[in-house]
């Protein structure tokens, strides 16, 4: 039985996809790596071929139209064999001595009496022309070397988030909670940590640098151009975790309010980039984004809106709107850009 099956999902991904599956082939016999091809239109769709012909019980290389990165990741839990679940986006990597420290971990802890619904890792910005690179560390928040629950939690900073890159997940936990992901459709990531949560009862943090985030393409979707062109995606998804929250009774306490920080943080990116654009029509689409939080769950809303981000990103005037881009601090921290 494999312990782990990796998603590795690909769009036109020849100039690096070798680098992030060479990364995880030490993982040996007990991973179990699937190369989605999401209907590339180079070479992709031939490295993974080659990966599986050469790579027979660890490597899989399955071909769909295109879908998207959330359709990829779709593919990826449908098809996983592995007990636990791992994305790495094709032009990423992950250490090797951490891989193998996170595997001795995981068949330990498949091997106890408590089932872990998430295991946690650090990750590191692995930013172009950075010669110290920012290296996300949860060593303050969560308890080490056990497993613990939400009401062991301590207190995660601003701009500490657990991301995708930070993340694995126990593979039917994702089909429990329904988790699917929409088609063609940015920044999907964010819908992935989130949504699970609330069925996330039992942790276990490693305090290893284990995922490398590569940022330095300039067609990479949190390069901030991009973001702004794309920004009906953000919203897109901004709204579903509106949906996913106002739906939810969540009654431990530590929990709430981490999912509440990781709302408003993205409110606060959906706002900054509508700001940025400098145009009317996107402005716009930012005060329909806050008036749909408000029609949907008043209370959240309220909570959101009065707090310190949500007062920042409405004040009043074009005056308003400038100091309302001073706060781009914010965004920048949370995707590693400083």
């Amino acid at each position: 039985m494999k312990i782990l099956s990796v998603a590795i999902p690909c769009y036109n991904s020849e100039a690096y996809m070798r680098k992030c599956i060479e990364s995880l082939l030490p993982g040996g016999e007990d991973v179990e790596i699937l190369v989605i091809d999401d209907g590339s239109k180079d070479n992709t769709a031939d490295i993974a071929d080659e990966y599986a012909r050469e790579y027979p019980g660890i490597v899989r290389a399955i071909h769909q139209e295109n879908g998207g990165h959330g359709e990829a990741v779709n593919t990826g839990i449908k098809n996983a064999t592995g007990l636990y679940f791992k994305v790495v986006d094709s032009d990423d990597w992950v250490d090797v001595h951490a891989f193998s420290e996170i595997l001795a971990n995981l068949k330990e802890l498949v091997g106890g009496p408590d089932t872990v619904d998430m295991l946690i890792s650090n990750f590191i910005y692995d930013k172009v022309g950075v010669r110290h690179k920012k290296v996300m560390r949860y060593r303050s928040s969560f308890p080490q070397k056990q497993i613990f629950t939400w009401d062991e939690v301590h207190k995660l900073r601003k701009g500490q988030y657990i991301l995708m890159h930070s993340v694995i997940y126990r593979t039917n936990l994702l089909r429990e909670c329904g988790l699917v992901l929409p088609k063609h459709t940015f920044y999907v990531d964010n819908l992935f940590i989130f949504q699970p949560l609330p069925w996330v009862k039992k942790m276990y943090y490693m305090d290893v640098n284990f995922y490398h985030y590569f940022i330095g393409r300039e067609d990479q979707s949190v390069n901030e151009e991009v973001m702004i062109r794309r920004l009906d995606q953000q919203i897109r998804v901004n709204k579903i975790m509106i949906d996913f929250m106002a739906g939810q009774k969540i009654t431990n306490k530590k929990l709430k309010k981490y999912m509440l920080n990781y709302l408003d943080i993205i409110m606060t990116v959906s706002s900054i980039m509508a700001l940025r654009s400098g145009t009317d029509e996107n402005f716009e689409k930012k005060q329909e984004l806050w008036q749909y939080l408000r029609q949907s769950d008043y209370p959240l809303y309220l909570k959101l809106r009065t707090g310190l981000l949500g007062r920042a990103m409405n004040l009043p005037g074009k005056s308003g709107r400038q100091v309302s881009v001073a706060a781009y601090k914010v965004t920048r921290k949370f995707f590693g850009f400083n």
